[in-house]
């Protein structure tokens, strides 16, 4: 049995203002501006995503896995055409190459929006379709916020969704899909997808399932896969800072053989999710509430969440609300990271460890996210950006922020790197010389991910009320391609 792997990942913000180009693909992907074929399985062999749980369970039913192209980039804005373009002609050219084959495994987001493509996952979807036939079996992993419209359902014979934010599942989401796949290919199962889109939407931080009510929703997922004729089911989030039509929660039952039985069972499971709609409203903490808290009363770390500045979702990773707050209060014992600021990296560098430099420190994309910051900083650490993920999520992954520094302003230790990236993990602060046990105040660039490291560190976390493209709050947005009515923009139900 020969199968097929092809991945094209983003998540598209569409209020960001810088739009993602191809080199943002290249330098997330590598570097190499090839994507060579070999590298998926020299980055992804062994590791805690989606492309390592094909490889493991390839390996354990004894099948062929051809890893044919990898190509992703950090969230951010709409993604040219002729990107998106070069990046789907290159991935059809190989299928197309690599061709027969007993199936297909598509490692997408769910949540790529183009100049010319709304959905572009589903526009790829049904190019791949065409290529293969109707005959071939095609399996689909997507990212808990993917945006999932019917096109996306309609070109494949099977959607996996991961079921955790953080997404700490996605290597057995990758098992999953290879062995339903491995069983479909041979008779065991005939699977038939149900998709049920709702009318909601909601904001990152009330879609956690490490709290309510996405914990106990994620219980009563689990419970319907082991109902009898049921493959897989999923509950995608969606990811709200997309103007689309089809931006929002949706839900995907796939049955075994039995239509009628999946659509059955997708209804009524989106049913519940809507009749607990008014557990995802978002609760945002000041910033001087939570400095007050970790002097006055915390008895470890407080983690706070700028989760309005989150990369992981298209922000700019260089707002400096929160920093300046900080600063202001005279906190001390406190970090701020990682900021992406490319030029107060290369200064710091140029001056060195233990010099003193004049830094323009953030705010350098856009005025969003709070101005720059003026001031004197104390280099304490340089680093190069190298580092390997130990958390939870992405286990084993190697990551690269580009070269990094250490600044002190007052109490406060800004972390600054090159590359935007989400603080998710504490190995992004550790191999720059930062302790985060030892910290007062965690100032995370992060909406939701960094819980599955930090949680056990923190005396407390809160989610900061501060501006941003990212920021959990429908009324500093406007649609105007979104379909309505839709909750809670609307009244329904």
């Amino acid at each position: 049995m020969r199968l097929l792997s092809v991945g094209l990942v983003h998540e598209t913000n569409t209020f960001a203002t810088r739009p993602t180009r191809l080199a943002d693909f290249i330098e997330a992907s590598g570097g190499d501006p090839d994507f060579p074929a070999a590298r998926i399985a020299e980055r992804f062999a062994g590791t805690g995503t989606i492309h390592g749980g094909y490889f493991e369970a390839a390996a354990a039913h004894g099948v062929t896995l051809e890893p044919l192209f990898h190509a992703e980039a950090v969230p951010g804005g709409v993604v040219e055409q002729s990107a998106y373009e070069a990046l789907k002609g290159e991935l059809l050219g190989r299928l197309r190459r690599a061709l027969p084959a007993d199936g297909v495994l598509l490692d997408l987001h769910g949540a790529m929006v183009t100049e010319a493509h709304e959905d572009a996952e589903g526009d790829l979807a049904e190019a791949v379709r065409r290529l293969v036939g109707p005959t071939v079996p095609v399996v689909m992993t997507l990212d808990l916020h993917a945006n999932i419209a019917a096109r996306m359902a309609e070109h494949v014979n099977v959607i996996i969704g991961f079921d955790t934010y953080p997404h700490c599942d996605m290597r057995e989401r990758g098992v999953e899909a290879v062995e339903l796949l491995v069983h479909t290919i041979r008779g065991e199962v005939r699977p038939v997808t149900a998709f049920e889109q709702l009318p909601l939407i909601t904001m990152p931080p009330r879609q956690c399932t490490l709290r309510e009510p996405m914990q106990s929703i994620r219980a009563r997922l689990h419970e319907l896969e082991r109902q009898p004729g049921v493959l897989t089911a999923t509950l995608a989030c969606g990811f709200p800072f997309a103007d689309i039509r089809d931006a929002g929660v949706s839900v995907v039952v796939v049955g075994d053989g039995d239509a009628a039985l999946a659509r059955s069972k997708a209804r009524a499971f989106a049913q519940y999710v809507f009749g607990r709609r008014d557990e995802f409203a978002c609760e945002l903490t000041p910033v001087r509430e939570a400095i007050r808290y970790a002097r006055e009363e915390a008895r470890g770390p407080v983690v706070l969440a700028d989760g309005s500045d989150n990369p992981g979702g298209g922000a700019p990773c260089d707002g400096t609300v929160i920093l300046r707050e900080l600063l202001e209060c005279g906190m001390a014992d406190a970090v701020v990271g990682v900021l992406a600021d490319p030029e107060t990296v290369a200064q710091a560098h140029r001056a060195g460890v233990g010099q003193t430099l004049d830094a323009v420190i953030g705010g350098k994309t856009d005025r969003l996210h709070g101005e720059p910051v003026r001031a004197r900083a104390y280099v304490r650490v340089l680093g190069d950006g190298e580092f390997t993920f130990r958390g939870p999520m992405g286990t084993g992954v190697k990551g690269h922020l580009g070269r990094m520094a250490v600044l002190v302003l007052g109490g406060v230790e800004v972390v600054v790197a090159e590359r935007r990236s989400q603080l998710r993990d504490l190995e992004m602060l550790r191999c720059v010389g930062v302790e985060p046990t030892h910290k007062k105040l965690i100032a995370v660039k992060s909406a939701v991910h960094f819980r599955a490291d930090f949680t056990a560190i923190a005396d407390r976390i809160f989610d900061a009320d501060t501006p941003g493209v990212h920021r959990p709050d429908f009324a500093r947005f406007t649609y105007r391609k979104l379909r309505r009515p839709i909750y809670p923009l609307d009244p329904v139900g």
